[in-house]
C-alpha cells in the first residue's frame, strides 16, 4: 500500500500547505482518506478525484483534522458527476461531533468500534486511545493481502503502550509538535519521544508529521531539520526518519 501526504502542519495551514491529511491506497486501488485537515480537498485533487475516494477515517474532531470535511461533502454533493454517499468513520464518544460527519446525500458518519479490529475494505484497523485534550484514537492499519502495517498516532502525548501498539510497523507516522526537552506534554510528542518509541517498536520507517511552524525561542537554524535530527538520534542510526511534506509518498512494500 502507498501513503501520500496531503497536509502535515499542526494547528493551522502555513506557507501554502495544509494541516493533517493523508491518502492511503491499497494494492487493489481502495482509497482511504485519513483525516481531512485544511486544504485537504485542494491537495487531493492534484493526485486523485475526490469522487474516487472509497472511505474517510477521522482520528479526532479538532479543526486541523476535520476542517475540509464539509468542503469534501459539498464537492461530492454539487459535482455534476453523481457519486455514491461516502462513508466517514469516526469515534462516537462525542455524539455532537460525530453527528457532524453526516451530510445528507453526500457523507454518512459511521462509528468505528474501538475495542475490536474493524474491517474497512482491504484493511483491518485497530485503535488505541491517545493522550490529548479531546478523545483521539491512534490507528494500526493492516493491508490484509500484503500484511503491510501503517501506524498513525493521531495527536498524542507520550503514554505507555504506544510502542507496543506500533510494534513491527512498516511505517510509523508520528505526531511531533515539540522538540527534545519538552517531554511529557499532555497533547503532543516530542522528537525525542517519537524516536524512542520507534526504536522500541522496531518499526521500519519513522515519519514525523503535525509539524510545528516555529522553533522554540532561542533555537537557530532549520528548525524542522533539527526536529528530524533529534528524532533520528533516539531512533538509532539504522532507522530512517523522514519529515512529512505535501505530496511526499511512501510505498510500504519498499520499506519491509
Amino acid at each position: 500500500m502507498k501513503l501520500h501526504t496531503l497536509g502535515c502542519w499542526g494547528g493551522y495551514p502555513y506557507q501554502g500547505a495544509g494541516t493533517t491529511s493523508f491518502l492511503l491506497t491499497s494494492q487493489d486501488g481502495f482509497n482511504l482518506l485519513i483525516d481531512v485537515g485544511s486544504r485537504a480537498v485542494t491537495e487531493l485533487e492534484k493526485v486523485l478525484s475526490p469522487l474516487d475516494l472509497d472511505a474517510v477515517i477521522i482520528s479526532h474532531y479538532h479543526p486541523d483534522h476535520i476542517a475540509d470535511l464539509g468542503v469534501l461533502g459539498h464537492y461530492r454533493l454539487l459535482h455534476p458527476q453523481q457519486s455514491p454517499i461516502l462513508p466517514v468513520y469516526g469515534h462516537a464518544e462525542d455524539q455532537g461531533e460525530f453527528a457532524k460527519l453526516t451530510m445528507a446525500n453526500a457523507l454518512e458518519g459511521r462509528a468505528y468500534q474501538t475495542e475490536q479490529v474493524n474491517q474497512l475494505g482491504p484493511f483491518e484497523i485497530s485503535f488505541i486511545k491517545t493522550v490529548h485534550p479531546v478523545v483521539c484514537y491512534a490507528m494500526r492499519i493492516v493491508e490484509v493481502a500484503t500484511e503491510q502495517v501503517l501506524v498513525f498516532t493521531g495527536d498524542t502525548g507520550y503514554f505507555e503502550g504506544l510502542a507496543d501498539f506500533a510494534t513491527g510497523a512498516d511505517l510509523f507516522l508520528a505526531d511531533v509538535y515539540f522538540f527534545e526537552g519538552q517531554e511529557n506534554h499532555p497533547a503532543h510528542l516530542t522528537s525525542k519521544e517519537a524516536g524512542q518509541i520507534a526504536r522500541q517498536a522496531g518499526v521500519n520507517r519513522l515519519v514525523l508529521t503535525h509539524l510545528p511552524q516555529f522553533a522554540p525561542r532561542g533555537m537557530t537554524g532549520d528548525h524542522l531539520e533539527i526536529l528530524r535530527q533529534q528524532a533520528q538520534v533516539y531512533a538509532g542510526e539504522h532507522l530512517v526518519v523522514d519529515l512529512a511534506a505535501p505530496h511526499q509518498s511512501w510505498d510500504l512494500g519498499d520499506l519491509s
